[in-house]
């Protein structure tokens, strides 16, 4: 490897580096405690030298994993095989906000919620906001085909994407389509990149759509006595024709944790509440969105709740928000865990808690649930507690594999928005026939066709 570092310093200078810091630095993730050392980070700056980089690499059968922010929970930016890291931090500048086709072209090392902000100053609005918007970049974003809590109304980042300047694992530079909203042009390269986890080509610049930003909304949170009717709770919102743009789901644990973890005691949990539901409705007519409220009102009261609390101020607002968006770092900051991304139809939430709390009394584990109720995508985080390491890593990949049939049974599958990457690939094959899975590698190999880029993820 000696000799090819020589190359990558000539070519970067001080944007190569074998340091200890530095190569530890970019081992992991934020999946569980997995952490894989690179020979060396690389840092480019223009899409000419990450040209270079896979050019050399893929002639000399070198690995390079693609890494951005490291926020990801799949161990997509494991460098599993070691080889190059490839960094995109430096791939930092919003290029242009086109106010006149409601359009922004974005390298992809620019942290989302920065981008959202520059394009809400002009009146814009990109909707997809993972929990860990304000440290993701938007590249990762799409590259994990990433959602959030505006997905239940807005949709996930592929409904955004309408263009992608991207270079191959073997060098070559191509756009995947047009800044149009319509493109029946051939295959679809645009949208098999997006949520390719960085296993296909290296994503250099992001054209996506915007819209007009909402200038009212409206939140409240809803304590539930019994965790699976606030699940039922989702659905008949959603059949009542309203459709908000955050519907959240938060096991008692999950807001438990969270208020200690964050120092947020301005919220109160009753000893009988076991779940909430934390609703949000916007737009741009303020008597709209309360004629909203109180039709969401009334399908609450078919079910057995607590007084709901409506955020009265901006502040309250961001702290309920702030208490939902802290809850995955709230777990991992309380216990060693493992996080499930399972995702099914809504109407089907309250069976799969059921099947997700049998599991757990089967094998022993204990399970904080939450997340984006709205679009049947419950994050099931599995705590170690008092589990010996045999049952760590021998019986808890049983657990999972049930539940994740159970998931497929009830018509749903293995990720809504977390991806596959590392740690979900073992259960490929109870979403996927063999015959899909050999097409996903078929698709891979004609893009790399010697299996440099990001290996060992997926497929």
């Amino acid at each position: 490897m000696k000799n090819h570092i020589s190359f990558f310093e000539t070519l970067l200078r001080e944007r190569c580096s074998v340091s200890a810091e530095d190569l530890f630095k970019y081992s992991h993730d934020e999946t569980e405690d997995i952490s894989i050392l690179p020979n060396v980070v690389l840092k480019p700056e223009t899409t000419e030298e990450v040209s270079q980089i896979l050019h050399y690499c893929n002639t000399h059968k070198i690995p390079v994993t693609p890494s951005g922010a490291r926020t990801g929970l799949s161990g997509g930016a494991i460098p599993l095989h070691g080889g190059v890291a490839m960094s995109m931090e430096r791939f930092n500048k919003i290029i242009t906000i086109d106010e006149e086709n409601n359009q922004v072209t974005t390298e992809p090392g620019v942290i989302t919620q920065v981008l959202q902000d520059a394009v809400k100053a002009k009146g814009l609005f990109y909707p997809p906001d993972p929990a860990s918007k304000g440290s993701c970049f938007i590249g990762g974003n799409v590259s994990e085909n990433s959602g959030g809590p505006k997905a239940v109304k807005y949709g996930v980042t592929n409904e955004y994407v309408l263009n992608l300047e991207v270079v191959l694992p073997t060098g070559e530079i191509v756009w995947t389509g047009a800044n149009v909203l319509k493109n029946a042009t051939g295959y679809n390269l645009t949208q098999l990149i997006t949520g390719s986890e960085g296993t296909l080509a290296v994503i250099t610049k992001i054209v996506l759509k915007l819209i007009p930003h909402p200038t009212h909304d409206l939140l409240m949170l809803v304590p539930f006595f019994n965790a699976e009717e606030a699940c039922k709770a989702v659905a008949e919102i959603l059949r009542k024709g309203i459709t908000p743009s955050g519907l959240e789901f938060m096991e008692r644990d999950a807001l438990l944790w969270t208020k200690d973890f964050i120092g947020d005691n301005a919220i109160q949990i009753g000893d009988n509440h076991a779940a909430h539901l934390l609703i949000e409705v916007d737009g741009f007519n303020s008597d709209l969105l309360m004629d909203d409220c109180t039709k969401i009102m009334a399908v609450l009261e078919q079910f057995e709740t607590d007084e709901v609390l409506f955020a009265e101020s901006q502040a309250q607002k961001e702290s309920l928000w702030k208490l939902r968006r802290s809850v995955g770092e709230a777990v991992k900051a309380n216990s060693i865990y493992k996080e499930e991304d399972t995702v099914v139809p809504r109407y089907e939430l309250p069976v799969l808690l059921k099947h997700i709390k049998r599991i757990g009394n089967e094998y022993g584990f204990k399970s904080i649930c939450y997340g984006h109720a709205g679009d049947g995508n419950l994050h099931v985080n599995i705590i170690k507690g008092d589990l010996t390491d045999d049952q760590w890593n021998n019986e808890l990949p049983k657990a999972i594999r049930e539940l994740f049939k159970e998931v497929v049974k009830l018509g749903g599958t293995i990720s809504g928005e977390h991806g596959i990457g590392l740690v979900q690939k073992p259960y490929m094959d109870i979403a996927f026939s063999n015959k899909s899975l050999n097409l996903m590698k078929e698709i891979k190999s004609v893009f790399d066709p010697n299996g440099i880029l990001n290996p060992g993820k997926i497929v």
